[in-house]
């Protein structure tokens, strides 16, 4: 049976998506033999969006909201690096790193999606220093850490981040994260960032 794809358009520095993660892993495994998911990366900061954490007064409101209604735990390194406030939020230095883990195993996007997130959202490790790629890298295992940073730095990888933002905008989408399953009909939106993997899987239709 052909697998359907399902595109899951987030941002790494997006809360809601932080907190959505384990719901959109849960739901690609259970359903692993009949769809097959697509992580694009969204580009929310960018261009003049691209500004220190602390120029976003209304993020630790949103961040109480978000583990309020998805049970997601913001770390004590994230809380310090907002504090502090200096910490540069850029979507394409996060999307370019995405870019260069996905390029040493593609079928583990949603896999490393979620480890930059945690990188950020528990650690607060900057997702702009190469030194955070590295160590995301040396933790996943099976994935040369060098080669990541290699990938990083190849300007191809950056393009290839770029035309991600394209994509998620020639698909209509206005928001992260964003779950669509592409269909013979078109594209149909699945859910929100606080349904569950079971409301997802009955979405997609019975087995």
């Amino acid at each position: 049976m052909q697998r359907q794809l399902v595109t899951y358009a987030f941002d790494a520095y997006c809360g809601w998506c932080y907190g959505f993660g384990p719901t959109v892993r849960a739901f690609a495994e259970t359903n692993a033999d009949r769809i097959e998911v697509r992580v694009l990366s969204g580009g929310l900061f960018t261009g003049p969006r691209a500004k220190p954490v602390g120029e976003y007064p209304y993020i630790p409101q949103a961040d109480a909201r978000i583990g309020e209604l998805t049970g997601a735990v913001f770390g004590e390194g994230y809380a310090k690096a907002f504090a502090e406030g200096t910490a540069v939020l850029d979507s394409a230095d996060a999307a370019t790193a995405l870019a260069a883990l996905t390029r040493q195993a593609p079928e583990r996007a949603l896999e490393f999606a979620g480890a930059l997130q945690r990188a950020w959202y528990v650690d607060g490790r900057s997702l702009s220093d190469p030194a955070t790629l590295h160590a995301v890298a040396a933790g996943q295992g099976g994935i040369d850490p060098d080669a990541v940073l290699a990938a990083y730095a190849d300007p191809g990888t950056r393009r290839a981040a770029r035309e991600e933002f394209r994509e998620v905008r020639r698909l209509g989408v206005e928001s992260f994260p964003s779950l669509l399953l592409h269909t013979p009909d078109g594209v149909r939106r699945l859910g929100g960032p606080m349904t569950t993997a079971q409301e997802l899987t009955h979405a997609i239709g019975a087995r």
